[in-house]
C-alpha cells in the first residue's frame, strides 16, 4: 500500500514539472500558435495516464486546462475567456485529454492484467509439469506443497488428504496456514480467500467430487488459477494411483505367468518319472508274480500313490494350459443325459455304494459344449461333494434350462462353508480352513472347473449353509438348432 501511494505522489510530481516546463517553455521561450501548446499538453497528459493511471491524468488534464486559459488564450493572464470559441477550444481540449486518459489507462490496465495471466499460464504449465514427474503417491503428496511455493512464488503451502486425515506441508513456514480452515474448505466444497492476508483455502476436486483440500499463503492468484490449481493437484494424485495399481496388476499378471510356467515345467518334468514307476508296479502286481502279503500291501499303496501324484499333475498341466491359453474347445451339441452318465461312470469306483440322485428335467435341450472338457466339471463338483460329506448322505446332482442357458448343480450333505470363504473357494491353490487337514488336495480342482466353465461361456457358482450341506451349479450354453437364430 505504502508503495502505491509513494508512486502516485511520483506520478503528481511528475505532471507538474511537465506542465510547468512546457508552461514556462511556451510563453517564456517558444512563442508558438494555441493548438501547438494543446496538442503538446494533451500528449504529455497521454504519457502519463499509460504510466500513473487515470487519477493523475485527470489532475493534469485539469491543471492543464486551467493553464492553458491563463497563459495562452484571450485575454492573457486571466482566468477570463472573451471570444465564445475559445470556450469551445478549452472544454474540447479538457474533453479530449480526460477521454485520452481514460482510454490509455485502460489499454493500460488490460495489458497488465494480460501479461499476468500469461504469468499464471506460465506458472500453471511449469506447475503441471513438475506434478508430471513426481513418482509414486506418497512422494507427489509430499512434494505438492513445495511445487507450489516455488511456481507461484507462496509463502508457504498444506495439503489435506482426509482419507489419511493427514496433512503435508511445505519447508517454507506452513505453521501459518490454519488446519481448521482447510477442513472445511474441504466439507464445504468451496474456495474460502482473505485477500488482505493474501490466504487461499480450496477443495481440490476430482470432477465434483472432493478429495482434499489446500492452503495456500502469500501470493495473489485469481479464482481461475486457484480452481486449476486444484483440478491440476487432484488429476496428479488419481494418475500416480492409477500407475501404482497398474504396475501391481502388471507385477501379479507376470508372477501369475510365472507360476504357469512353473507348473508347466514340473508337470512335464514329473511325467516321465511316474510313467516308469507306475509301470513297474503295474507290472509287479501281475498275476504272474509272487509276494508275500506285506509285499502285496506295499506295491498296492505305491500304485495307488502313483495314481494320485499321476492326478496331481494332470491338474498341474490342465492349470498352466487354461492360463497359457494353450488349450482348445471342440465344441458339439452333447445332451446332458450323456454328460452325467458318463460323469458318473468314471466316478464308479470312487462312490462306491454311495447314493446318487439323479434328477433332470424332461425337455432339457443339448448344450454346446466340449464332451471331455464339460465332463471334467461335473466330475470335479461330485468329487468334491463325496469327499466332503459323510458315506451315509446321498449326492443329488439336478438339471434345468434357465433362458440359453442349462444349469447343472450338485448337491451335498457336508459341513457347508461359510460365507467369507464362498468368495475365495474358486481361487487358485485355496482349501478350506477347516477341511484342509482332513481331506487331500491341491486347491486346483475348483479353479480348473472354473476357468472350463467360463472358457465355455458359462459360470460357475456355490451357495451354501454351515451345518447343512453346500449346492455347486455351473451353466453351459444351449446348442443352437439348425435353422434357428440365437
Amino acid at each position: 500500500m505504502t508503495r502505491f501511494f509513494m508512486g502516485r505522489g511520483m506520478g503528481f510530481v511528475v505532471a507538474a514539472i511537465l506542465l510547468i516546463s512546457l508552461t514556462y517553455g511556451y510563453s517564456r521561450v517558444f512563442h508558438v500558435n494555441q493548438t501547438t501548446v494543446a496538442l503538446s499538453f494533451l500528449l504529455a497528459i497521454l504519457a502519463v495516464s499509460a504510466v500513473w493511471g487515470m487519477v493523475v491524468s485527470v489532475f493534469m488534464s485539469v491543471s492543464a486546462m486551467l493553464l492553458f486559459n491563463f497563459y495562452f488564450l484571450p485575454p492573457v493572464g486571466t482566468f477570463t475567456i472573451t471570444d465564445p470559441q475559445n470556450w469551445v477550444a478549452l472544454f474540447a481540449f479538457l474533453f479530449t485529454s480526460i477521454m485520452g486518459s481514460q482510454l490509455s489507462a485502460r489499454i493500460r490496465k488490460e495489458a497488465d492484467a494480460a501479461h499476468g495471466r500469461r504469468r499464471e499460464v506460465e506458472r500453471l504449465y511449469d506447475f503441471s509439469q513438475k506434478l508430471l514427474g513426481a513418482g509414486n503417491v506418497i512422494q507427489l503428496m509430499n512434494a505438492i506443497p513445495n511445487y507450489i511455493v516455488e511456481c507461484f512464488e507462496a509463502g508457504a503451502a498444506e495439503l489435506f488428504v482426509p482419507q489419511k486425515d493427514k496433512f503435508y506441508r511445505s519447508g517454507y513456514g506452513a505453521a501459518q496456514l490454519d488446519e481448521e480452515q482447510m477442513k472445511s474448505a474441504y466439507l464445504r466444497d468451496e474456495v474460502i480467500t482473505q485477500t488482505q492476508r493474501t490466504l487461499h483455502f480450496l477443495p481440490v476436486r476430482l470432477g465434483v467430487k472432493p478429495i482434499g483440500s489446500l492452503g495456500i499463503s502469500g501470493a495473489r492468484l485469481s479464482r481461475q488459477t486457484l480452481d486449476a490449481i486444484g483440478s491440476l493437484v487432484a488429476i496428479a494424485i488419481e494418475r500416480a494411483r492409477a500407475v501404482e495399481q497398474l504396475s501391481e496388476t502388471e507385477a501379479e499378471r507376470q508372477g501369475e505367468r510365472l507360476k504357469s510356467a512353473l507348473l508347466d515345467s514340473i508337470a512335464h518334468d514329473f511325467r516321465t518319472p511316474l510313467t516308469s514307476i507306475k509301470a513297474a508296479v503295474t507290472d509287479l502286481l501281475g498275476p504272474q508274480q509272487a509276494q508275500n502279503p506285506q509285499q502285496q500291501e506295499l506295491l498296492t499303496i505305491i500304485n495307488e500313490e502313483c495314481d494320485r501324484l499321476n492326478h496331481l499333475v494332470e491338474e498341474a498341466a490342465d492349470m498352466a494350459k487354461l492360463e497359457g491359453g494353450e488349450f482348445e474347445l471342440h465344441f458339439e451339441a452333447v445332451p446332458v443325459a450323456s454328460l452325467v452318465e458318463t460323469s458318473v461312470q468314471q466316478l464308479k469306483k470312487a462312490l462306491g455304494e454311495r447314493e446318487l440322485i439323479v434328477k433332470l428335467a424332461g425337455d432339457l435341450p443339448p448344450v454346446r459344449a466340449d464332451l471331455s472338457r464339460a465332463k471334467d466339471i461335473l466330475v470335479q463338483l461330485i468329487d468334491n461333494a463325496n469327499l466332503y460329506s459323510p458315506k451315509e448322505k446321498p449326492i443329488t446332482i439336478t438339471g434345468e434350462q434357465t433362458g440359453d442357458f442349462v444349469t447343472l448343480s450338485v448337491a451335498d450333505s457336508g459341513p457347508g462353508i461359510d460365507s467369507f470363504e464362498q468368495g475365495l473357494i474358486f481361487d487358485k491353490f485355496y482349501r478350506g480352513r477347516d477341511q484342509r487337514y482332513l481331506v487331500r488336495g491341491t486347491g486346483m480342482g475348483l479353479p480348473i472347473a472354473k476357468a472350463v466353465a467360463t472358457a465355455h461361456g458359462g459360470t460357475i457358482s456355490v451357495t451354501s449353509q454351515l451345518g447343512h450341506g453346500s449346492v455347486f451349479s455351473f451353466t453351459l450354453p444351449v446348442a443352437v438348432r439348425r435353422g434357428e437364430a440365437r
